[in-house]
């Protein structure tokens, strides 16, 4: 390990993100803190370009506490967008890019945000545009990120026309606003992705974020100098705050990426010398199986980490082995704890890693409890419940939904199921509402999923419960096969009654070329669930 290395295995300390961007920018000064297609910006000048939108904002008429979206793609000027916001004492509000305009019209309204940013062409989509008739009454003004080619639209600004305003606020005004916060200020309004209804915005703090991710950082072991391709949405946590957020507190290069491909990921790997790359399994999936994986140069890969309630042991093995990860770990976090709450240390056994998603980050209880509220012991399967420092403040403006996931002894309700060992490691064992009963027995499709990966012929699995005349609920099984497999869907239910319990065996099996991903990379268990009524 080098003096660098040595000197930074305690990441930043700052009650607020902008303290942290004042802090980096003294720090990492001369190194690059985000190079993207269109931006390269370097630590001593981060600062300052933030300042600058929140004097821009500030001019706008934006005040602490407000809400300001941002519905873009991964880029420097998310970023820039974000931290100026912050500086401004504003609130983000993310926005998935793959809503419609009504959904994003819906999250604009009920966040109460008067300002956008947003991209002007997206995978063809004008967002502006999109938001032109009910959107645009919400809103003040939106700022848009990036050229775009459609008519000139009302209460809109470019990128440098917006910039420019700040000319006629005074840098001090903005520095009084940033350093008016504290750690419990809000940072930002983050919707549930809205599987059991319409989103909900949860309230996180400054404070809570840069210390759950500073555990993060730490444990993975991230230096200055590392060059961090992030290719998780920067709407999502795991983009967001795993991502470009814990490049801050160490000193790392964010390198944006807008859209998961693995070609171009593997290009980027090559060429920009990534050294982290985290990301769902089927992310570093989709790269194992790419044709041409052993004739990219993968040299500088270092660091991954990953979470899911299915990954074999094998997959962590093939990371270390084929794509050359020194240090692969998992972690487990939802949106209404800050994206954190468990970690396994990288120098666990790859059963741990691959099996579990580690023990509580410092700070922070895990319990399993049942329908009672009562604690389960080792090895009992029941609700995984969190109480700690990173707990949400709770829903925005919607508190019979926040005492509904809180309970009065401070427990979050996640609505996943799992076990704790005695060590105190987790095991995600799945969702309450993705479990199924067939014949009276609990079903649960990421114990299945994770058995099936077991095949070697297997490259991806999702599971859903279907209706049966017979037995109520069945198994299905979406299988994506390895390059030249000629697996057939009668093999794999006979393999799978040799090596799981009868009421487990999926009864139907479907072989795809691919599996439906959301925005965040991760299997859309709804979308297969209309494939399969539609079929």
């Amino acid at each position: 390990m080098n003096l660098m290395q040595t000197q930074l295995q305690i990441p930043l300390q700052a009650k607020t993100i902008p303290e942290l961007v004042f802090h980096a920018s003294r720090q990492f000064a001369g190194r690059p803190a985000i190079e993207a297609q269109d931006e390269c910006i370097d630590y001593a000048d981060l600062a300052g370009r933030a300042l600058e939108v929140a004097r821009g904002l500030i001019q706008l008429g934006v005040k602490q506490g407000d809400r300001v979206a941002v519905w873009a793609p991964n880029s420097a000027r998310w970023i820039l967008a974000t931290l100026g916001l912050q500086m401004a004492g504003a609130v983000l509000v993310p926005i998935n890019t793959r809503m419609k305009a009504a959904e994003a019209c819906d999250i604009i309204e009920r966040s109460g945000s008067r300002v956008l940013f947003s991209v002007g062409d997206f995978l063809d989509t004008d967002y502006p545009a999109m938001l032109a008739g009910n959107g645009a009454a919400l809103l003040d003004m939106t700022i848009v990120l990036s050229e775009r080619a459609g008519a000139p639209l009302a209460r809109t600004l470019d990128w440098d026309a917006f910039l420019a305003r700040a000319g006629s606020v005074s840098e001090a005004v903005a520095w009084e606003r940033a350093y008016q916060l504290g750690a419990d200020s809000l940072s930002d309004l983050m919707f549930t992705s809205g599987t059991t209804g319409k989103p909900k915005g949860v309230m996180g703090a400054h404070g809570a974020t840069i210390r759950a991710f500073s555990e993060f950082v730490r444990i993975l072991g991230l230096v200055p100098g590392d060059r961090f391709l992030v290719v998780n949405p920067f709407f999502h946590a795991f983009g967001y705050k795993a991502g470009w957020l814990s490049c801050l507190l160490c000193g790392a290069t964010i390198l944006p990426h807008p859209v998961f491909d693995a070609d171009e990921v593997l290009e980027r790997i090559e060429r920009d010398r990534v050294s982290v790359l985290p990301g769902p399994p089927t992310l570093y999936l989709s790269l194992l199986a790419h044709p041409k994986l052993q004739q990219m140069d993968l040299s500088s890969l270092r660091v991954a980490s990953t979470g899911a309630s299915t990954i074999p042991p094998v997959l962590i093995e093939r990371m270390r082995r084929e794509l050359g990860f020194k240090v692969v770990t998992t972690a487990y976090g939802l949106t209404e704890c800050g994206g954190l709450a468990t970690i396994c240390d990288p120098s666990d056994p790859v059963t741990t890693i691959a099996g579990t998603s580690g023990r509580a980050i410092p700070g922070t209880e895990v319990a399993i409890l049942d329908k009672a509220g009562q604690a389960l012991a080792p090895g009992e399967r029941g609700e995984i419940c969190i109480r700690g420092f990173h707990v949400m403040q709770g829903y925005f403006q919607n508190e019979a939904a926040t005492a509904e996931s809180i309970d009065v002894e401070g427990w979050l309700h996640t609505g996943d199921l799992g076990t704790l060992d005695i060590d105190g490691n987790l095991r995600i064992t799945g969702r309450l509402k993705d479990m199924f009963i067939v014949g009276g027995f609990n079903c649960y499709p990421a114990e299945i999923e994770a058995a099936l990966l077991e095949h070697p012929d297997i490259a991806q699995a999702a599971v859903i419960g279907v209706p049966d005349d017979r037995m109520g609920e069945v198994g299905c099984a979406f299988i994506v096969t390895r390059q030249d497999s000629l697996l057939s869907e009668k093999e794999l239910v006979q393999w799978s009654r040799q090596h799981m319990a009868n009421y487990k065996v999926p009864r139907l099996v479907r072989l795809v070329a691919s599996l439906p991903v959301n925005a965040s990379n991760k299997v859309d268990k709804l979308a297969l669930k209309r494939e399969f009524a539609d079929a």
